[in-house]
């Protein structure tokens, strides 16, 4: 199962980029944050995408996130829902069977720390309810936290928003509800696997950047043959797309 997460920065700037994207990758879950438009601002061609369930969620100038399910792989529409903790168009999930897809985009918490601090806590407490309901989670997006210092660039690390201790500490605790980091899973001795290069100074260039974007997936979806790469080279947006290769159904005990 082939999973693609990308935060676009802007649908509209990016749209052609996208779709170039979609057609030559044809992952089997597409994952996209940030895409600042409501659905009727969304272009045409990624309104529907042919081949795939499609659900944009946004509403304005900011936030925004869209998943789409392969219909070859994933035959019947999904139904397309919103924790009730989202209240600015920042995550959607579909339900698959005992899979649970979702796109997220947590909050940068620049402006407001409190905030993010309150979805990252019910964002816990929504994958622990779904640990224990036996289900096998696949949550794909810009978490907005570098979960270690291997994760920025040592020229950048310092105790600031998205480096700091509380925020790390609520990521570990998601990701203790059964879930793998896919990308450190597949390279864990990189300290230059980044997704995020602020947009200045040749920073993506020189590759000065932090690790935002993951996927994370149920331990039982990760195999010996699991891989997962950041795409530095492709696109304009701030951000690379990511991309997973996992196991396809839950593989379990014996």
């Amino acid at each position: 199962m082939k999973v693609a997460t990308w935060n676009v920065n802007g649908i509209r700037a990016r749209s052609s980029q996208v779709v170039h994207w979609i057609d030559g990758e044809v992952p089997d879950v597409i994952c996209l944050q940030e895409t600042k438009a409501p659905f009727e601002k969304v272009p045409e061609q990624l309104q529907a995408v042919p081949g795939y369930h499609v659900h944009w969620h946004g509403s304005g100038g900011y936030s925004g996130v869209a998943l789409m399910l392969r219909e070859e792989t994933f035959r019947d529409a999904p139904a397309f829902v919103h924790p009730p903790f989202d209240l600015e168009n920042r995550i959607v999930v579909a339900e698959v069977g005992s899979l649970v897809f979702g796109s997220v985009y947590i909050p940068n918490g620049g402006k407001d720390f409190d905030a993010k601090m309150v979805f990252l806590r019910e964002l816990d407490a929504w994958a622990a309810a779904l640990e224990a309901g036996g289900k096998h989670l696949v949550l794909c997006g810009d978490f907005n936290v570098a979960r270690t210092e291997k994760d920025v660039h040592p020229v950048l690390r310092k105790n600031m928003v998205g480096q700091s201790s509380p925020e790390r500490t609520l990521i570990e605790q998601l990701f203790s509800h059964g879930l793998v980091d896919v990308g450190r899973h597949a390279d864990p001795d990189n300290d230059r696997l980044f997704t995020w290069w602020a947009p200045w100074r040749n920073m993506r260039q020189r590759n000065i950047g932090w690790r935002l974007d993951y996927i994370a997936a149920h331990h039982a979806l990760v195999d010996g043959t699991t891989t997962c790469r950041s795409y530095r080279e492709v696109g304009t947006s701030d951000h690379a797309p990511v991309i997973a290769h996992l196991a396809d159904a839950p593989v379990t005990a014996s």
